[in-house]
């Protein structure tokens, strides 16, 4: 009967769903990720910089009195529900546990992306990259070119933002922009994977990460100004609270089983001097 679905359905669709969503989430594994956490908060230690002195012979040393602070991420509740009909389930000729798997899994995936974008958004005072660069004298305003990646690289380096580790997330319309920059695709400068395929991985030290609209809201925009992010992993925060799971029941008024994945997560900018924010004209 409808009612005693199994626990093996339940659990095999649960590990499917979180091998998915493992596999489909763009930003998860760009980020300083804590699991388990207790609790409506997690609170992110920041250490502050010392400066070394010169030892002066038998006189006290001189402590560094680094500043400790804290970052706080609240977490936050979601859930990825959809009806199975148990009737749609004898007529489809597709496997419609498969089906849900995907859309429940990619929902997730887009969610946790959403806020580590609004923790990013959300960072006090970032490094910024006007959308104007100055050519021929005059200030134009531009899309996605190397010359905005060469100023966020170059604000991470005044900072002393490590190497290794450097991220930036562009929407699709940016990557456009960026393919039309010679720079960026002729071999003169770059692999020339992108001249192959059209997609950029990595470049000036950056692992890209595209995306393209979203209906969790994605890249911020205004108008045409669209705001893409350059960052250091250690310098946003994701603490998960509740990791995805799954419930599966048979709901008799609707005859169809409510798939439901659920999660608590937050995610909050640790270092503003490891973001950029990048402002890019898409008109």
């Amino acid at each position: 009967m409808a009612q005693s679905i199994t626990n093996a359905f339940v659990t095999l669709f649960d590990a499917e769903v979180k091998q998915a969503y493992q596999g489909e989430s763009t930003l998860l594994g760009a980020v300083r990720l804590r699991q388990g956490v207790q609790g409506n908060t997690y609170k992110f230690p920041k250490l502050g910089k010392g400066s070394a002195t010169a030892r002066i012979p038998q006189t006290d040393v001189t402590p560094l009195n680094v500043t400790y602070s804290q970052v706080t991420a609240s977490m936050q509740d979601y859930n990825a529900a959809e009806y199975s009909d148990i009737f749609h389930q004898a007529k489809v000729n597709f496997d419609e546990r498969q089906e849900l798997v995907q859309v429940v899994s990619k929902a997730i995936g887009r969610r946790m992306d959403q806020l580590i974008i609004d923790g990013l958004n959300g960072a006090s005072s970032p490094s910024t990259v006007a959308k104007t660069v100055v050519t021929s004298g005059s200030a134009t305003a531009s899309n996605l070119n190397v010359g905005k990646l060469i100023a966020a690289k170059k604000a991470l380096d005044a900072k002393n933002v490590g190497f290794d580790d450097r991220h930036i997330i562009v929407h699709a319309n940016n990557l456009s922009g960026l393919l039309g920059d010679e720079r960026a695709i002729s071999g003169d400068y770059a692999a020339v994977k992108a001249l192959v395929s059209g997609e950029i991985n990595t470049f000036l030290g950056f692992k890209f990460h595209v995306l393209g609209d979203r209906d969790e809201g994605g890249l911020p925009l205004s108008t045409n100004d669209r705001s893409v992010f350059a960052f250091h992993r250690s310098a946003i925060g994701m603490a998960v609270n509740m990791a995805q799971k799954t419930e599966i029941n048979y709901v008799p008024e609707k005859t169809s089983f409510l798939v439901n994945s659920m999660f608590s997560a937050g995610a909050v900018a640790i270092d503003d001097e490891g973001i950029v924010n990048i402002t890019c004209d898409e008109s």
